[in-house]
């Protein structure tokens, strides 16, 4: 089982992320009001092998998140979440080595492929 941390600031889709990744077998934990200077304190206390998080938050948005992620855990996966296709947001992602840029309205499959994606063991 795969410990997943959903950072969202909508109850709804919180809940929702919750739902279908617990329906899939996997530990769910949810951040919610996250200040970016929280986040290398909660990954090495939480130990997640994955993110999953929304962009446009309130306080910490989700570049800040990958960029403060990465200096704790350089290899820790994250599939972002976004309802923008605008490409200055998406290039500093992809430098940050986002694995999954998935837009909203969000597929229980396209997000389900890129979770499996992410935790695959590499041979």
């Amino acid at each position: 089982m795969s410990k997943i941390v959903v950072v969202e600031d909508s109850k709804l889709m919180r809940h929702l992320l919750r739902r279908v990744l617990e329906q899939a077998g996997h530990e769910v934990e949810a951040w919610e009001d996250l200040a970016a200077s929280e986040i290398p304190e909660r990954i090495k206390n939480g130990a997640p092998d994955l993110i999953v998080s929304d962009y446009q938050m309130p306080g910490c948005n989700g570049l800040t998140l990958v960029r403060m992620a990465r200096k704790v855990r350089p290899e820790l996966p994250v599939v972002m979440v976004t309802s923008t296709r605008d490409p200055d947001v998406m290039a500093p992602l992809r430098r940050l080595d986002v694995q999954h840029i998935l837009h909203k309205p969000l597929q229980e499959g396209e997000l389900m492929d890129a979770i499996r994606q992410c935790l695959e063991p590499v041979d």
